[in-house]
C-alpha cells in the first residue's frame, strides 16, 4: 500500500537531507582539525573531502532555488553519496573515524527517500564498491607493503583486510535492513491513515444512507481490485434482512448501488456461521484455500466450509472476503468483496481491512442515526402541525359551513343576515391570521448576527400590518457578536411573544426592546393587555415552581442559560425580561 507522491513533502525531505548532508560535512571538518591524521597526508584525499563539502552546499542552494525536487536529480545526488563512503574510506582510519557516518548517513537518506527495498539496495551497492575497490587496490594501483604505490596516495589498509570488509559489510547489510524496515513501517502506517481518512471523507450526512454506502464501496473496490460488492444486514428487532450490492463499472458509466429483493432466507446465505471476523477464501480446483482472522487480527481455524460453498451457490465468484460488522444492538451483518486481487501479504490485508470496518461503521451508523432521527423529527412536527390544523383552521372551516348554512336559510327566509356576516368575516381574518404564524413557525430561517436586528425589525412591522396592534421594535445596538444559534434562540421567542400578545392579551400597543452591555444580553417585551392571571414580579424559578408564564418562552430561555422575569399587572399589561449570558451556549435547538 502506497499513497500518491507529494511534491511538497519531496522537496521538504530533500532539504532536510541536504542540509544533514552540510552539517556532517562542516562536522566532519572540524574533526579534522581537532586530530588532522584522520585524514591522512595525501592531498587527493584533501581535495576529495573540499569537492564534497562544496557539493553538498551546492546541492543544498540549488533546492533552495527550485521549487521541485525531480526524480533523477534525486537519483544522482543519491548516487554520489553511495560513491563517497565508499571512496573516503580508503583514506579513513578505523572505524571510529568520523568518515564511518557517511555509511549511517546514506542508508538513511535511502529510507527517508523510498523504502525497504531501495534502502537495501543501497547496502548491497556500498558492499560491492568496497570490495571492487580491495580487488583494485591488490592487483593494479596500489602496493600494501612496502611505498606509497600510484600518486603517492597513502591507503588505510587494515580496513580492507578480508575479516574487517567482511564485518562491515554484514553492519551495512543489517542497518541497511533494519531502516529500510523502519521505514516501510512508517510509510506504510502513513499509507493506512491516507486511506482510512480518504474513506472517512466519503462519510457525508447530505448524501444520505445509500449514497455514503456508495461511496465507500466504489472506495474499497479501487483499493482490492474486486469486482463487486455486496452488504448484508438484519434489523435486530424486526428480524429484516436487506441486501445490496455495488458492481463493477462498466466503460465510462459509473456503477451505483443498489438494494436487492431479500428475504429472511438471506440471513443465512450471507450472515451466519462464516468463520472469524474477517474471512478469505479461494476455490483451487475442488479445494478451498481459507485464511480468518478474529477480532485482534490472529488467524482462526476454519473448520466449516458449508457457509462459502452456500454463498457461492447465489453469487458467481472464484475468491472472495467478508468482514463483519456490528452497529450498537440494532444492526449486524457482512460486506463481501468479491475476485478482489491481492497487492500485499494477504495476513495484513486481511487485518486493515477489519480495521477500517472498525472505524469507518461508527461513522456510517451515525449517518443512519442522523437521518432516523430527522425522519422521526419530520414525523413529529407534521403531526403537530397537523393538529394545529385540525384543532384550528379546520374546526374553524367547519363552523363557517355551519353559519354560511344557517345563513341561507335566514336569507330564504328574509331575515336580516349582515350581523352574522361580520361575525363570520371576523372569524374567517382570525383563522388566516394563525395559518399565517403556523407558514411562519414552518419557515427555517437562517439568521445571524449580521442579520438579527434586520429581521426583528421585519417580524414587529409585519406582526403590526396584520394585526392592527401598535408594534415598535428599538435597540440601541449597531453591531452584534452574538452566536448564531442564540441570534435564532432570540427570534423565536419575539415570534413566540408576538403570538401570545395576539391571541391572549388584547393588547393595543406592543413593545420588542434588545440591549447589552459587557455581561450579558437583554431582551423585553411589553404589551398593554389583560396581562396574566396572576399579578406581581417573578423570576424564572418562582414561574417554575408556580407553574405559571409562558411554557415555550422559559424553554427556550433555559437551553441559553438565560433568565426569564415575568411582571405582570391584571387589566394593565404584561413585561417579559430576558437576559442572556455572552458566554451561555444553546444545548440544541428546538
Amino acid at each position: 500500500m502506497r499513497i500518491p507522491p507529494d511534491p511538497g513533502e519531496t522537496r521538504r525531505i530533500e532539504r532536510w537531507l541536504a542540509t544533514a548532508r552540510v552539517f556532517l560535512a562542516v562536522s566532519t571538518l572540524v574533526a579534522i582539525r581537532m586530530d588532522p591524521t584522520e585524514l591522512g597526508n595525501s592531498w587527493a584525499a584533501y581535495g576529495l573531502f573540499v569537492f564534497y563539502l562544496a557539493n553538498a552546499s551546492l546541492i543544498l542552494m540549488l533546492l533552495k532555488r527550485r521549487q521541485q525536487s525531480t526524480a533523477g536529480f534525486r537519483l544522482l545526488v543519491h548516487a554520489g553519496d553511495v560513491v563517497w563512503p565508499a571512496l573516503i574510506s580508503i583514506f579513513a582510519e578505523g572505524p571510529r573515524a568520523p568518515f564511518y557516518l557517511f555509511f549511517f548517513f546514506v542508508l538513511a537518506a535511502a529510507a527517508y527517500r523510498w523504502g525497504l527495498w531501495e534502502t537495501l539496495a543501497t547496502a548491497a551497492a556500498e558492499v560491492t564498491l568496497l570490495w571492487i575497490e580491495r580487488f583494485v587496490l591488490i592487483h593494479h594501483w596500489l602496493n600494501p607493503v612496502g611505498p606509497p604505490g600510484l600518486l603517492g596516495l597513502r591507503v588505510n589498509w587494515p580496513e580492507f583486510e578480508p575479516e574487517r570488509l567482511f564485518m562491515l559489510s554484514i553492519y551495512l547489510l543489517v542497518m541497511g535492513l533494519l531502516l529500510g524496515y523502519l521505514a516501510e513501517q512508517q510509510k506504510h502506517l502513513r499509507a493506512e491513515k491516507a486511506v482510512l481518512t480518504g474513506t472517512l471523507s466519503r462519510v457525508r450526512v447530505e448524501a444520505g444512507l445509500t449514497g455514503t454506502i456508495e461511496q465507500i464501496f466504489h472506495e474499497a473496490m479501487s483499493m482490492y481490485g474486486a469486482s463487486r460488492v455486496v452488504v448484508a444486514s438484519q434489523e435486530s428487532h424486526s428480524q429484516r434482512v436487506f441486501v445490496g450490492e455495488l458492481e463493477k463499472a462498466s466503460g465510462r458509466v459509473p456503477s451505483e448501488f443498489h438494494w436487492l429483493d431479500s428475504g429472511p432466507r438471506d440471513a443465512k446465505t450471507y450472515l451466519d456461521d462464516f468463520p472469524g471476523e474477517v474471512c478469505y477464501a479461494a476455490i483451487d480446483g475442488e479445494k478451498w484455500k481459507t485464511l480468518a482472522l478474529d477480532e485482534g487480527g490472529h488467524p482462526v481455524a476454519v473448520e466449516n466450509l458449508a457457509p462459502i460453498s452456500q454463498l457461492r451457490q447465489v453469487q458467481a465468484f472464484d475468491s472472495v472476503v467478508t468482514v463483519a460488522f456490528l452497529f450498537g444492538s440494532e444492526w449486524r451483518g457482512r460486506v463481501f468483496l468479491f475476485n478482489p486481487s491481492w497487492r500485499g501479504e494477504k495476513h495484513e490485508e486481511l487485518r486493515f481491512l477489519l480495521d477500517m470496518v472498525h472505524q469507518v461503521g461508527p461513522a456510517v451508523y451515525n449517518v443512519y442515526l442522523l437521518h432516523r432521527l430527522r425522519r422521526r423529527a419530520g414525523a413529529a412536527e407534521r403531526a403537530r402541525f397537523a393538529r394545529e390544523l385540525h384543532d384550528g383552521a379546520v374546526q374553524s372551516l367547519i363552523a363557517v359551513e355551519m353559519q354560511v348554512d344557517v345563513l341561507r336559510r335566514q336569507a330564504d327566509a328574509g331575515k336580516p343576515i349582515g350581523s352574522e356576516l361580520g361575525r363570520i368575516q371576523g372569524l374567517l381574518r382570525e383563522e388566516v391570521l394563525k395559518l399565517r404564524e403556523l407558514m411562519q413557525q414552518m419557515k427555517a430561517i437562517d439568521v445571524d448576527s449580521q442579520r438579527l436586528l434586520g429581521v426583528l425589525n421585519d417580524t414587529v412591522e409585519r406582526f403590526q400590518r396584520e394585526t392592527g396592534i401598535s408594534a415598535r421594535f428599538v435597540t440601541d445596538l449597531e453591531d452584534l457578536d452574538m452566536p448564531q444559534r442564540v441570534c435564532r434562540e432570540i427570534l423565536h421567542i419575539v415570534q413566540e411573544g408576538l403570538v401570545n400578545v395576539r391571541k391572549h392579551s388584547g393588547a393595543r400597543h406592543a413593545l420588542v426592546r434588545l440591549g447589552a452591555n459587557h455581561e450579558k444580553w437583554s431582551l423585553t417585551l411589553e404589551d398593554d393587555g389583560k396581562g396574566f392571571s396572576f399579578g406581581g414580579r417573578y423570576n424564572q424559578d418562582q414561574l417554575e415552581e408556580a407553574g405559571k408564564g409562558p411554557m415555550i418562552i422559559k424553554e427556550r430561555v433555559r437551553l441559553m442559560a438565560g433568565q426569564l422575569t415575568v411582571e405582570s399587572n391584571p387589566g394593565q399589561g404584561t413585561r417579559l425580561e430576558i437576559s442572556v449570558p455572552r458566554n451561555g451556549e444553546v444545548r440544541h435547538e428546538l
